[in-house]
């Protein structure tokens, strides 16, 4: 098929896509990530097909596979940074240079007061703590994606807008540094971290004993908490990872990176999970997010994904 002069006719088969059309074949290799995980068209004899991609959509995608100067992070053209993303950007340092000493702490205190004498009562606890953050993150990912408007005071445009984009150009979490990946989950364990800590200090060696499995499952809990937007970041990577990240993922220890590209076919009403993934077959199989936002519809009225899918026309 071709496009019209100006513009090109973007062909998605079951292998990848091809560009036709003026300047389309340079196109193909730049936008791998993108037309994997990001772009939806019509089906056409047994392909799917995307029409009308012009010249300010070709920008975009150019653009986007750029990395592109931290706007979300408050600096301006000429570089500086504005004073609540200096802030922000400082609580994120504080808050991983924090959680990661207070995991440390927590690892070796438990160490210390490690026995077999339970063993099965610790590894369900820690299998257990990372359910329970994979279900977590689910829940997140489903609200953040499903409800709620960008337009929202607040949590508009610092909470939801971010999963809007996502959406629209996946990899744009991969152009992320350490800090600002992995910042604002540090800050929300640092609180359980610290109470652990203080537990194994406050408490007699017979007391922890007998709570030994709990302070398993909250030490794993924290620690799969704090590494899931890393987790998530790794599952749109495709090129550089470590080999032992890729090895976790093909065991499914942590989300797989095909197992994810399902959530990012259109309208991403599946695979809400992003820690480990686990949940993900189970939860769908039973209609869970679905009867969810039934339930919710009938009480408040409102559609689930309106606004997500605002935001996907806007790139038709």
């Amino acid at each position: 098929m071709r496009g019209s002069k100006g513009e090109g006719t973007k062909v998605v088969g079951g292998d990848g896509e091809a560009w036709e059309g003026e300047g389309g074949d340079r196109k193909g290799a730049e936008c791998l990530n993108r037309s994997s995980e990001g772009v939806q068209g019509r089906e056409v004899g047994g392909s799917k097909v995307v029409k009308g991609f012009v010249s300010e959509d070709k920008e975009f995608v150019q653009n986007t596979l750029r990395k592109r100067e931290p706007v979300e992070r408050g600096e301006a053209a000429h570089g500086q940074m504005h004073k609540g993303a200096r802030v922000k950007a400082n609580t994120e340092w504080i808050s991983v240079i924090l959680c990661i000493s207070l995991v440390i702490i927590d690892f070796l205190l438990l160490l210390t007061h490690f026995s077999t004498n339970h063993l099965c009562k610790i590894i369900v606890g820690i299998v257990a703590g990372i359910i329970t953050a994979d279900f977590a993150s689910g829940m997140v990912h489903w609200g953040a994606d499903t409800w709620g408007s960008v337009d929202i005071p607040v949590i508009g445009k610092a909470f939801i807008r971010p999963f809007r984009e996502h959406h629209i150009d996946p990899t744009a979490i991969t152009r992320q540094d350490f800090i600002e990946t992995n910042g604002d989950n540090c800050l929300i364990t640092i609180v359980p971290l610290a109470c652990l800590i203080y537990k194994f200090l406050s408490r007699t060696p017979e007391s922890i004993y007998d709570t030994y499995a709990w302070e398993c499952f909250m030490f794993a809990l924290a620690i799969f908490v704090t590494m899931t937007n890393q987790i998530h970041k790794w599952s749109h990577s495709y090129f550089g990872l470590p080999f032992w990240v890729t090895v976790l993922q093909d065991l499914h220890i942590i989300l797989p990176r095909k197992h994810h590209r399902i959530h990012h076919v259109s309208p991403h009403e599946t695979c809400f999970c992003i820690t480990t993934g686990w949940l993900n077959y189970p939860l769908d199989r039973i209609g869970f997010w679905r009867k969810m936002e039934n339930i919710i519809e009938a009480l408040t009225g409102h559609k689930p994904r309106t606004n997500d899918l605002q935001w996907a026309w806007k790139m038709e």
